[in-house]
Parts: structure tokens; C-alpha cells; sequence
């Protein structure tokens, strides 16, 4: 059944108060590029690094905002797969780093680029203690050079994340 969000939030608005729960301590990991474009042959781009950083920083934003998750710093995480951008490839080793640095849950995402214009956008949230995936979505392809990952990464993670009502 669909109800709008307007409608669930005046619904959630008109319960009881409830004892408020604490923020879920997520270390969210910068996002990483795989990029299958003809382009690769040539390297990667100079502004790659950029545009990551900037969806990085947006899907973070969006995360505090929301007043669900206490954003934990990954940057004194030295492991290797952290250090070359390999998190997706390491087969969840992503949760125990996030247990070492406190927190309760992990967050990976990955941009993957198609073309220089066809992009797809996909996360996974993992438990930090078991390494059980809690949550995880996928864009499906997008339309867009990199300039628009930071959009459709945020939208994706708001949507599927935030909206979808994953918990621990």
C-alpha cells in the first residue's frame, strides 16, 4: 500500500512520544569508483577523486541530518583495503574496521560507471559486530555525467536507507 511521506510523518507526529533512541554509531567509509567505461584505458581522471569526495561528503550530510545515525570519523583507518579503495572487494572486512573505530554499523558505497554519461549508485550497510548485511540498495542506471553522483547517491541513500527504515 502507499502512503506518502507527508502522510507518515503527520501519522508519526500524532502518536505518543516515545523514549527517543540513541543514534547508531555508522562509520561511513569514502565511496570508491569502478569504472568499466571505455575510458579507463587512459587512467583514471584527475577530477574522479573530487566528485567522490563530494558524494561522500553529501551521503554523510544526509545520514547527520537525519538524527538516526552518529557519524563515526574513518580517518584513522589505516587497513589496506581503506588506504587503495578496495572495501568493496573485501568480502565485508569493512565491519571489523568499523568495530575498531567505535561504531555500531559500517556503510560502503560504490559508483559505477558505465560511460562517461550512465552511472549506477549502489550501498551496503553492515552490523559492525556480526558482519551481517542490515541494508543495501542499488540504483539501477542513471543518466548523468560524474557532476550528478552526489545527487543520485544522496537520493538513493535517503530513499532506500532512511526512508526504507533499516535499523540495527
Amino acid at each position: 500500500m502507499f502512503v506518502s511521506r507527508e502522510v507518515r510523518r503527520a501519522l508519526a507526529a500524532a502518536l505518543p512520544p516515545t523514549a527517543a533512541a540513541a543514534p547508531i554509531g555508522l562509520a561511513v567509509f569514502e565511496f570508491e569508483l569502478e569504472d568499466t567505461s571505455a575510458a579507463t584505458a587512459s587512467g583514471p581522471a584527475g577530477s574522479d577523486a573530487a566528485y567522490l569526495a563530494d558524494v561522500t561528503k553529501g551521503v554523510r550530510d544526509r545520514l547527520a541530518q537525519s538524527g538516526r545515525y552518529r557519524l563515526v570519523d574513518t580517518g584513522s583507518a589505516t587497513e589496506e583495503p581503506v588506504k587503495a579503495h578496495t572495501l568493496r572487494d573485501c568480502d565485508g572486512c569493512e565491519a571489523a574496521i568499523a568495530q575498531q573505530l567505535g561504531a555500531d554499523q559500517s556503510l560502503i558505497g560504490v559508483i559505477r560507471r558505465v560511460s562517461r554519461t550512465e552511472y549506477t549508485v549502489g550501498f551496503q550497510l553492515r552490523d559492525a559486530r556480526s558482519g551481517a548485511v542490515v541494508s543495501r540498495g542499488d540504483s539501477g542506471l542513471r543518466m548523468g555525467a560524474d557532476y550528478s553522483w552526489t545527487r543520485g547517491a544522496v537520493r538513493l541513500v535517503g530513499d532506500r536507507l532512511l526512508e526504507g527504515g533499516a535499523q540495527r
